[in-house]
């Protein structure tokens, strides 16, 4: 249906009830006009002709080229930054030679549609086809064979970064035989910069991102302060073979030979360097829940390999499930805390007052009862990641939003070890990336 747009002074997070009362009360920034009288109109107004068309903005034609101009690599960079269509940092100029290259990693050709979508901030509508990938791909430094990992991610419709004023995270898992086909790191330091596939598949998603127009700063991308994790997000793999549990992606209805990517939103991640020697891991990991919102009653639990099988041989967890089950029915915290959350009152208040429960029942308890935030454990999710030179972890608040299998963006007989030509060279034709 057709959207009308109005808009509140900002910032709107951590203000008290009499600001954000004041700001309907107040006038539109954008038109001048009261905010409450514009929100009125707009649910009650009829559509006019114009309106009931609802047709989506067309970007610019120069925007929606297929190909630039030949020109040298050095100018050619300048105008990729220029037009802001990187994540900063150098790129593989996306020429027709390399982005051919790269379509070898899948069986569809590159005018197959992966995905559509409409962004809303501006009403833009967009759709994604294997060469758009395929080109975002050149340009973070991937290979062939990580395409189909990164048409799978493309597949599932959800940007890295997200349009909003607050400091998005993602994460992004990968399941099944391609980890080791493409040389993933899911060991020491899976998480750090040693690993170029786990580096570029994050980045690559990024970018997408960028391209496609769900980051542009200050058109769809307001956040204040950023995140750093945004250059190349939470990327891993799962360490399936150390993990004394059932893989993530089998958890989550798949085989355990389907390759699956899995993807992660939230904010915050919390390390458990520091903890005490004197404390049991259940507590020291209710200490760690007391700083996240527990928003829906989400959080991803990645351990290192030795505390996996220290939780299943010396604690009792058979499972990973069962941690899971654990956490739901011992972590507590009061009330008052839950809802003073400026997120939680934002977000889960407002099903409160609609008679979602148990929110609405927990609303009705005083500031000082203790309640279950993370009342949904098939919301917790616990991942297995490291290289087992210390039984540590971490806390996170990110949710698991979608899986995806990537088996069937692969070609028929998976290629190894494929790298692009990355050697300088004038850059002939070189791909805008954005999708159409």
């Amino acid at each position: 249906m057709p959207l009308r747009f109005m808009y509140t002074p900002h910032p709107v997070v951590s203000m008290p009830p009499t600001v954000l009362r004041g700001y309907i009360e107040g006038e539109d920034p954008a038109t001048g006009k009261r905010l409450v009288d514009e929100i009125l109109e707009a649910l009650t107004r009829p559509y006019s002709e114009e309106e009931s068309k609802n047709r989506a903005i067309v970007r610019q034609e120069e925007e929606r080229q297929r190909l630039l101009p030949p020109d040298t690599e050095e100018n050619l960079h300048r105008l990729f930054l220029e037009r802001g269509w990187t994540d900063g940092l150098p790129i593989i100029l996306p020429t027709e030679e390399r982005v051919a290259h790269m379509l070898s990693g899948t069986v569809h050709s590159p005018n197959k549609l992966v995905g559509k979508s409409f962004i809303v901030d501006t009403r833009e509508n967009l759709q994604v086809t294997v060469e758009n990938v395929a080109a975002a791909a050149v340009m973070a430094g991937a290979g062939p064979e990580q395409l189909p990992v990164l048409l799978a991610v493309a597949s599932a419709g959800q940007p890295a970064v997200q349009p909003s004023t607050l400091p998005f995270a993602s994460a992004l898992l990968v399941n099944g035989p391609i980890r080791r086909e493409i040389g993933m790191n899911c060991a020491m330091g899976a998480l750090g910069p040693f690993n170029p596939v786990n580096a570029v598949i994050g980045r690559a998603w990024t970018l997408m991102g960028i391209l496609w127009g769900y980051a542009r700063r200050k058109r769809t991308f307001w956040s204040s302060q950023g995140n750093n994790y945004s250059y190349n997000n939470l990327c891993m793999a799962e360490n399936e073979e150390r993990s004394p549990w059932e893989p993530f992606h089998v958890r989550k209805g798949y085989k355990r030979e389907e390759s699956v990517v899995s993807l992660f939103r939230g904010w915050n991640v919390i390390n458990s360097t520091g903890v005490a020697a004197r404390r049991s891991w259940g507590e020291e990991i209710k200490i760690q829940l007391q700083a996240l919102p527990a928003l829906y009653s989400a959080a991803t639990l990645i351990l290192d390999p030795l505390l996996a099988r220290h939780l299943k041989e010396n604690e009792g967890f058979q499972t990973a499930q069962q941690i899971a089950k654990w956490i739901s029915e011992n972590f507590r915290i009061p009330a008052g805390q839950f809802w003073n959350n400026d997120i939680i009152d934002m977000l889960v208040a407002p099903l409160a007052l609609s008679g979602v429960q148990p929110y609405a029942a927990w609303k009705q308890l005083p500031d000082h009862e203790l309640l279950a935030p993370y009342h949904r454990p098939e919301k917790i999710n616990i991942i297995v990641v490291g290289g087992e030179t210390s039984p540590l972890w971490k806390v996170s608040d990110m949710d698991h939003t979608v899986s995806v299998s990537i088996d069937r963006w692969r070609t028929q007989e998976p290629k190894g070890n494929q790298t692009s030509d990355h050697g300088r060279e004038m850059a002939q034709g070189a791909y805008e990336a954005g999708g159409k």
